[in-house]
């Protein structure tokens, strides 16, 4: 099991990060939460990894924080949540909320991330109120590959499609947000604000 990664980060085209270990170059998918930490390209990061291991594929996961690999571990648990689903959900919320949301039995909330519909909103917090207690931990959202050279909004947009906004939505969204100087990650995350409202 991968556990750990330190090197250089090479490539982040959310939600794929792509980090030099040794002169070996590890693809791995991060949620949002973790991009907005990331530093700049060519300097040392150190992510927390999940291998899944497929017969068609070995997929790598970094996050930022314990924390936050955490928690992607117990959503993967919950029947019907995979991967994918776990992302967008630390991608749309911090740890600390999606928990105090569970504890709450805040469906609607759920329900407001891309791919969460209302059972499986209901069934995360069925299967995950038991290990919610009184203590916190937050979450955050990913995305998919932007063409080389693209704007920050161009980014941000599509970032959001790839965490399963409609393309009217993400619209809505980035022009409410959006400013002159802004990066890809503050658009990013003022439009989820927005999102989850």
């Amino acid at each position: 099991m991968i556990g750990r990664l330190s090197g250089k980060l090479i490539a982040k085209q959310p939600p794929l990060l792509l980090v030099d270990v040794g002169g070996v170059g590890y693809e791995l998918e991060a949620p949002m939460s973790t991009f907005y930490k990331l530093p700049p390209l060519g300097d040392m990061v150190t992510l927390h990894t999940h291998l899944t291991i497929r017969e068609d594929a070995h997929l790598l996961y970094g996050f930022a924080s314990t924390i936050e690999k955490s928690l992607f571990r117990e959503l993967i648990k919950v029947s019907g949540v995979g991967p994918k689903l776990a992302l967008a959900l630390l991608s749309g919320t911090s740890v600390d909320d999606f928990w105090a949301t569970v504890r709450a039995g805040d469906v609607v909330r759920l329900t407001k991330i891309p791919g969460v519909g209302k059972k499986t909103a209901e069934r995360l917090i069925v299967e995950m109120r038991d290990k919610a207690g009184a203590g916190g931990d937050v979450v955050a959202l990913p995305g998919a590959g932007p063409a080389v050279g693209a704007s920050p909004l161009q980014e941000a947009r599509t970032a959001l499609a790839a965490l399963g906004y409609k393309p009217v939505e993400i619209q809505r969204f980035t022009e409410a947000v959006h400013k002159d100087g802004m990066t890809t990650e503050q658009i990013i995350q003022e439009a989820l604000r927005r999102a989850v409202r």
